[in-house]
């Protein structure tokens, strides 16, 4: 099958809408008349000097404690100074403050909660030391402390309270970022040479926008009170300075003599507070119905230069070589043990095997893109003349995306869902190959054009979640292609989607190879996969790579006896061979990383294992060119492992 760009005749689709309207929880009457509400009491209060009809200081001793006229809308006080001229400036004394305090939580808890997040668990320890510290202070003991240390000076005690309140912030949007930083499309774009702090403010601040918007509607309500609180004790601006707290206070001397006094106040700070915390409903509403959070993981992508050792001289005509490598947990076992895989220029690599035998894994470490905790601790990876064991996180970014890209299994997750195909495309464009932003679009059209997309002006405005799944792996491989890349890894590129689309991604595929002198490392379950468009191919079990060399001699004549198991378990019948009544299975599961025994990993499940495959084996030349870890190849012995109902592949 092959991948047409020619521009084809197809029924007109829904232009997507450029037009961003309201989250459908904002839009409800009564979050519409919450914000309403916040605006008009938040104008006014900045602007009362301009409109009110009196100063907040003037006094009318005739009309002392007098009730509502049409003078004096709401009265006046014990002095006769109009409660509407002091309850509108007054606002500001206590909505500027709590503002004030909101901008500091976040100032400070959301920096931390990135930093923590991005770096890893040290940087979280140390963050999270900090905000248990704050989180064990007593609010109220702390502001009234800072009181009669410095006086009474309202915008710097919410300043502190500000300082507290960045604990809890920065708990609650610790997990989410963690969360997000897992997300595919970060990968993607660090794989595209994004820095790390465009990565944070792009990619992983858009995601936590919701629940800063909430947690700050909160906190800002939080605020109005505390401010209102410390007024009424006598700890807000000095008098005759209006504020809501202190207001409520000279109400509250004269409760018996005229009650009116403490409801102007009294609702005004009520309906305030309930604004803002219908405001934090409806957008918590609208967050848990669009974006639920998945469970955190954290992540980093570095080598540990360390305890790395020097490595063999390269193969001359090798693109990258991976030479014993070793990936492994801190304080815990290995993932990886002594891979060494070798791919050529403009050859494609399969690496195949069960789930858990450190596929993915290695394919990650060519990039650093290793989970937190878990790094390169032996061997080289060598590519350009350089290993890139041991490099830096800004050495790794020219690294990625120029020379190395990856396409992930999700293409629906490997894309950003905040941002168009368009912005996509066109951002590492523009950092890779330093053009404008009009050359940067028809780049973009010509790579969506290349991967086969008949309508690549649509796409280009599309979002993610109005593509298919096949059109969205397509906008993914473009989007690797970005920087013209030397070598591509496609960690399982067809899984997610259904077999017509698999056949056209790998035609793809095979044409990108074929056309542009691109070497590809393929992840893949499957061995028809494997065999239809890789060169050259290497088996994993348990860590290691158990048998390798071109797919022919390894497809066609396979030495170790966990390669025969799995062809036998094939489920692809050559046409003209009989159907078997029941497809043979491999006995067992693969081993955890903690109980690899010291001698063959698959010994537990090969009918071949004697007491010499318990010790340790070397791998030794097989296939010309490749590999075979085992002391009872199938060239002498053809027997594999007996099947087992049930038993798992």
């Amino acid at each position: 099958m092959s991948v047409s760009t020619e521009p084809i005749q197809l029924p007109s689709p829904a232009e997507p809408s450029t037009r961003r309207r309201l989250p459908r929880g904002l839009r409800r009457p009564g979050t519409i008349v919450a914000g309403a509400w916040l605006v008009l009491v938040v104008l006014a209060s900045a602007t009362a000097r301009w409109w009110t009809p009196f100063p907040a200081e003037h006094q009318d001793l005739g009309q002392v404690l007098g009730g509502p006229t049409a003078r004096h809308l709401l009265g006046t006080d014990e002095l006769g100074r109009d409660i509407f001229s002091r309850l509108v400036a007054g606002g500001w004394i206590s909505i500027g403050p709590a503002l004030l305090a909101v901008a500091v939580a976040f100032g400070v808890g959301v920096p931390m909660a990135l930093l923590a997040a991005e770096h890893g668990r040290r940087a979280e320890w140390s963050c999270s030391r900090v905000a248990e510290l704050l989180l064990a202070l007593p609010t109220t003991v702390i502001l009234l402390a800072f009181v009669g240390s410095v006086g009474v000076h309202v915008w710097a005690i919410m300043a502190v309270l500000g300082l507290l309140l960045s604990a809890p912030v920065y708990r609650i949007l610790l997990a989410l970022a963690q969360s997000l930083r897992t997300r595919l499309y970060v990968d993607a774009a660090k794989v595209n040479g994004v820095g790390s702090l465009q990565v944070n403010l792009r990619h992983v601040l858009p995601g936590l926008a919701t629940t800063i918007a909430v947690q700050a509607a909160q906190l800002f309500a939080l605020g109005i009170l505390i401010e209102a609180g410390l007024a009424f004790m006598g700890y807000g601006p000095a008098v005759p300075t209006p504020s809501w707290g202190g207001l409520i206070g000279d109400a509250q001397q004269h409760i018996y003599d005229d009650p009116w006094m403490m409801v102007p106040t009294g609702v005004v700070l009520a309906l305030t507070v309930i604004a803002a915390n219908q405001i934090a409903d409806s957008l918590a509403g609208e967050r848990e119905r669009t974006a639920p959070v998945r469970k955190p993981a954290r992540r980093s992508g570095r080598f540990v230069p360390t305890a790395v050792r020097p490595s063999a001289v390269v193969t001359s005509d090798a693109l990258l070589e991976v030479r014993d490598l070793h990936v492994g947990v801190d304080d815990g076992p290995e993932l990886v043990s002594g891979v060494s895989v070798r791919i050529r220029p403009g050859t494609v690599l399969g690496l195949v095997g069960e789930s858990g035998c450190g596929k993915t894994m290695t394919a990650r470490s060519l990039l650093g893109l290793l989970p937190d905790g878990v790094a390169v601790t032996e061997g080289s990876i060598h590519f350009g003349g350089r290993d890139l064991v041991g490099l830096t996180e800004r050495e790794l970014q020219a690294v990625r995306g120029r020379e190395i890209a990856m396409i992930s299994q999700e293409p629906m997750v490997a894309l950003d869902p905040m941002f168009s195909v368009g912005y996509q495309l066109t951002r590492p464009i523009r950092r890779f190959r330093g053009v404008g932003r009009r050359e940067a679009r028809r780049t973009a059209l010509d790579l969506l054009a290349q991967v086969g997309i008949v309508d690549p002006q649509r796409v280009l405005r599309s979002h993610p979640h109005e593509l298919s799944g096949g059109m969205a792996q397509r906008v993914c491989i473009a989007l690797a292609l970005t920087g013209s890349p030397k070598l591509l890894i496609a960690d399982e590129p067809t899984t997610a989607l259904d077999v017509t689309v698999q056949a056209e991604i790998l035609s793809l595929l095979r044409s990108l190879v074929r056309t542009s002198g691109l070497s590809v490392v393929l992840v893949s379950h499957d061995l028809g996969v494997v065999a239809d468009l890789c060169d050259d191919i290497a088996v994993m079990y348990a860590g290691q790579v158990v048998e390798s060399g071109t797919v022919t001699a390894v497809l066609d004549d396979a030495a170790h006896p966990y390669t025969g198991a799995l062809l036998s378990a094939n489920p692809h019948i050559p046409q003209g061979e009989e159907v078997p009544d029941r497809l043979p299975s491999i006995r067992g599961t693969v081993p955890a990383p903690e109980h690899w025994p010291d001698g063959c990993r698959f010994a537990q499940r090969c009918a071949l294992a004697t007491a010499r495959c318990h010790e340790p084996i070397e791998a030794a030349p097989a296939h010309r060119d490749g590999t075979v870890r085992c002391i009872h190849p199938l060239s002498t012995a053809t027997t594999v492992a007996p099947s087992e109902p049930g038993a798992a592949r």
